[in-house]
């Protein structure tokens, strides 16, 4: 059964952006797929289990942006 987790990240402005941190947090672990909207900065995570929050934090700040 797949987990689904959704977080706010600020400071995506574009297409680049929203692949940066689709494939920052795509290395995480268990997670099967991510979908990005940049205009409301809504990023939707499919994963085979929860997700510690502090790694897709990581990912995020990785990609150099902010979860809101």
């Amino acid at each position: 059964m797949s987990e689904t987790t959704t977080i706010a990240v600020d400071g995506m402005t574009c297409r680049h952006c929203a692949a940066s941190v689709r494939e920052e947090i795509s290395e995480i672990a268990g997670v099967t797929d991510v979908a990005v909207d940049v205009d409301s900065g809504r990023v939707d995570i499919t994963s085979d289990a929860a997700l510690d929050p502090s790694a897709v934090g990581a990912a995020v700040t990785e990609a150099g942006y902010t979860v809101r």
